[in-house]
């Protein structure tokens, strides 16, 4: 009689994959939190990095567990800390999912450094985009704001914001996203890279200088917005 058996491999590694998932979920809302000392622009626009560690599980698991961690992330900063309701935590599926998605689809179909930094790049421009309709359509409700006044703010607010907020995002997650998968991968939590070519030498060594200098702008243009500086 053949008695099939479960292949342990499987589940070995399905539970590896639930556990960092849960782990990255877990981070993005602990590093959303801390976010929250960043100041605001016009009292309720927030710079928030969590889009990094969504990012960084979507680079590895690819778009759908990207999508799903925003949409428990956002979820649970609803019922703890936001204040906006669920027209705020919908607005902030969609900012977050737009910018990771696309960005984690753009990657897994190029596994490479370039497939990285465009699939980012296009990340920050889907997120740009359906944001200025959004917050035209949606923030009116939940911040009591007239519709009229909202229009007016898209071109001189939201646009340079969103913009901001993506680049700050890309070039953290360009900075960051190699360190933690390694070690990740030493700690056989996620499986080698199939096909990604690495990068080594001068050539990581300019990549990291100009992720650098990309992320220190965005810092420098998000409290111009914030009227720090």
């Amino acid at each position: 009689m053949d008695v099939r058996k479960p292949a342990p491999t499987l589940r070995k590694i399905d539970i590896k994959k639930l556990a960092v998932l849960a782990m990255l979920t877990a981070l993005a809302y602990v590093v959303m939190w801390i976010s929250k000392i960043l100041p605001s622009v016009n009292g309720f626009l927030d710079f928030d990095f969590k889009h990094v560690v969504i990012c960084i599980g979507g680079f590895i698991y690819g778009p759908v567990s990207a999508g799903l961690i925003t949409v428990v992330v956002c979820f649970i900063e609803m019922i703890t800390i936001s204040g906006t309701g669920p027209w705020g935590c919908l607005m902030n599926i969609i900012g977050t999912a737009s910018f990771c998605c696309t960005a984690c689809y753009v990657y897994k179909k190029n596994h490479t450094m370039k497939g990285a930094v465009i699939g980012l790049s296009l990340g920050v421009i889907v997120m740009t985009a359906l944001m200025l309709l959004w917050n035209y359509l949606v923030t009116p409700i939940y911040q009591g704001m007239p519709r009229s006044a909202i229009a007016d703010m898209l071109v001189p607010v939201f646009l340079p914001f969103n913009l901001v907020k993506g680049g700050m995002n890309m070039a953290a997650t360009l900075l960051l996203y190699k360190p933690i998968v390694s070690a990740l991968r030493h700690a056989k939590l996620v499986p080698e890279s199939e096909g990604a070519a690495p990068v080594g030498g001068k050539k990581k060594v300019g990549f990291t200088i100009v992720a650098l200098f990309l992320l220190a702008t965005f810092i420098f243009l998000a409290l111009v917005l914030a009227g720090v500086l």
